[in-house]
């Protein structure tokens, strides 16, 4: 591994139900102990096939407004050919399509360059799997 290239896994509970989960904190306390003030990009990554990554205002009400379109666009019903787990459990695979299992961000500094009201956010509709790691990779 390059001394430039940089990883850890969170893990991150979820619930039962649908959440959107702030990591910024994360994102920036990993930064600091692994960027050493350097330049380079932030990978956040989800090695699920049920969750995604955002980038959105948080505690405004935004991230319940996603959850909200969310549901809207993939309610949760027995329209769903994939059919295991809970009912409705298919629009949680479709999910990634729509809010990539990833995110790649810049790094300056050391410090992750986000807009005054940008967060790094896990989206998770699957209340059956309240269990997730979440990678963090710097490339300096």
């Amino acid at each position: 591994m390059s001394d430039s290239f940089r990883t850890t896994v969170l893990h991150v509970t979820t619930g039962s139900s649908e959440t959107v989960t702030d990591l910024t904190g994360d994102c920036e306390s990993f930064l600091a102990e692994q960027a050493r003030g350097a330049d380079g990009l932030l990978n956040v990554f989800v090695p699920h096939a049920t969750a995604g990554v955002a980038i959105l205002e948080t505690g405004a009400g935004s991230d319940d407004d996603l959850l909200a379109a969310l549901r809207d666009l993939l309610p949760a019903d027995d329209r769903w050919r994939h059919r295991h787990g809970s009912r409705g459990h298919g629009r949680d695979h479709v999910l990634p399509a729509l809010i990539a299992p990833h995110a790649t961000l810049p790094v300056v500094s050391g410090r992750l360059q986000l807009g005054t009201w940008q967060s790094v956010c896990l989206v998770d509709t699957n209340g059956d799997n309240a269990e997730r790691q979440v990678r963090l990779s710097f490339l300096g």
